[in-house]
C-alpha cells in the first residue's frame, strides 16, 4: 500500500545507519529489514527505538492483531529455563562433522545425536522420520551407556526428580526418533507401560487417540510422562496434569515452542509450571537457539514495548544454577551436565 511505502521512508529517515552502509547495494527491502532489526536490538537511543516501533505498528495495524491473554496472569506462574548442556566426548566427535550434511538432514540427525550418539546410524539411514522399528531401538538400549548421551541423562534425571516430587512431565520434540528412543528406554529400563505410565501424541494419532491419551494422562495417578510432537500438540490440547515441561530440541519457529509450553501453562493449571529447554552447548543447536531468541525478542518488542520499557524487560535473565530457585536444577545430579561457564537463562512469567 502507498501508506506503507511512506512509513517505510519515514523509518529509514530515523534509524541509525552505520557509515559503511549508507550507500545501499542490492535489495533495498533487505537493507530495510536489517536496519530495523539492528535498531530494535542494539540502538541505545530509546526515543528513536520507540518511534520506530510506533511506525511499525502503524504500518501493520490493519493486518497484525496481538492478544497476550490476560487470563494467564491468574495462573500460579511459569518459569522458563534454557539450559546449556555439555556434550559427551562421543557426541562432540560426531557434532564436528554435522556441517557436511544437507541443512534439514543436519537438523534431524543433530537432534538425534544430542539425545544419544547411538542414534546417529538410525537417523542417517532413515529416509523418513519414522522408518525404524522398536526392535532396532531396543537393540541399542540393551547395550546402552546412558552417560554418552547428555540429553538422555538429563531427561532421565528430570523425570526421576518429577516422579519423586509427585509431578508429571511433558517432553516435546519436532522429531519422532528422539521421543520413541526415550519411550523405549523407559519401557526397557523402568518397566513402564505405554498407556499406563507413558503416553505419546504425534501427527499420526487420531482424534480419538489424542482425546484418550489426554484424558488418561491428566486424570490417572499412574501417568508419569507424555511425549508430544511439538506441532501435533501445538494447540487445542490441554495437558494441565503436568507441571514440568522438557523441550528436547530447538524448533526454528519460536512460536511453535511457545504453543507447546501452553499445553501445560493454560487455564486449569493449579501448579507453577517449570520448562527446561535443553540445548547442546557449543553446537549448531546453540546457534539455532540464539537465532530463535532474536526472533522472539523482535516480536516481543514490536508488540509489548512502551516508553516505560527498558532493555531488561526483554532480555533473558541469566542466573547461576545454584540460585535458580528450582529444586530440580539445584539437585547435585544435574550439576555435572550443565555448562559451567555460562549460567542458565530464565524467563519468569
Amino acid at each position: 500500500m502507498e501508506s506503507c511505502r511512506m512509513i517505510k521512508k519515514r523509518i529509514l529517515s530515523r534509524v541509525n545507519i552505520p557509515g559503511s552502509r549508507r550507500s545501499f547495494r542490492g535489495d533495498i527491502d533487505t537493507a530495510f529489514y536489517e536496519l530495523v532489526e539492528d535498531t530494535l536490538r542494539n540502538d541505545d537511543n530509546y526515543k528513536r527505538k520507540v518511534t520506530v516501533i510506533q511506525d511499525l505498528r502503524e504500518m501493520t495495524d490493519n493486518v497484525l492483531h496481538y492478544y497476550k491473554g490476560d487470563f494467564l496472569e491468574e495462573l500460579p506462574g511459569l518459569v522458563d529455563f534454557t539450559v546449556l548442556l555439555n556434550l559427551s566426548y562421543k557426541q562432540k566427535e560426531i557434532v564436528q562433522n554435522l556441517g557436511k550434511l544437507e541443512k534439514f538432514k543436519k537438523l534431524s540427525v543433530g537432534s538425534a545425536v544430542y539425545i544419544h550418539p547411538r542414534l546417529k546410524e538410525i537417523a542417517e539411514k532413515s529416509a523418513g522420520d519414522r522408518e525404524f522399528s522398536d526392535e532396532k531401538i531396543d537393540s541399542i538400549i540393551d547395550c546402552l551407556e546412558v552417560k554418552d548421551g547428555v540429553k538422555t541423562k538429563v531427561f532421565l534425571n528430570i523425570l526421576s526428580l518429577a516422579e519423586a516430587a509427585g509431578e508429571k512431565l511433558l517432553a516435546f520434540s519436532q522429531y519422532h526418533l528422539p521421543m520413541k528412543f526415550l519411550e523405549r528406554t523407559l519401557v526397557r529400563l523402568k518397566g513402564w507401560r505405554v498407556g499406563k505410565e507413558i503416553f505419546m501424541i504425534t501427527g499420526e494419532s487420531s482424534a480419538e487417540e489424542r482425546e484418550c491419551s489426554t484424558e488418561q494422562f491428566n486424570s490417572s495417578p499412574d501417568a508419569k510422562i507424555l511425549f508430544g510432537s511439538i506441532k501435533a500438540c501445538g494447540e487445542g490440547i490441554s495437558l494441565v496434569g503436568a507441571s514440568r515441561v522438557v523441550i528436547l530440541d530447538v524448533h526454528l519457529n519460536p512460536s511453535v515452542t511457545r504453543q507447546a509450553i501452553g499445553r501445560a501453562f493454560r487455564p486449569g493449571q493449579e501448579k507453577k509450571v517449570f520448562t527446561y529447554r535443553l540445548v547442546a552447548a557449543d553446537s549448531p543447536e546453540e546457534e539455532d537457539h540464539d537465532t530463535c531468541f532474536k526472533k522472539e525478542l523482535i516480536s516481543k518488542m514490536w508488540f509489548e514495548w512502551s516508553e516505560y520499557s527498558g532493555h531488561q524487560d526483554f532480555e533473558l535473565e541469566k542466573v547461576d544454577v545454584n540460585d535458580s530457585g528450582d529444586m530440580f536444577l539445584d539437585s547435585p545430579i544435574m550439576e555435572p551436565d550443565i555448562k559451567g561457564d555460562r549460567p542458565v537463562d530464565v524467563v519468569v512469567s
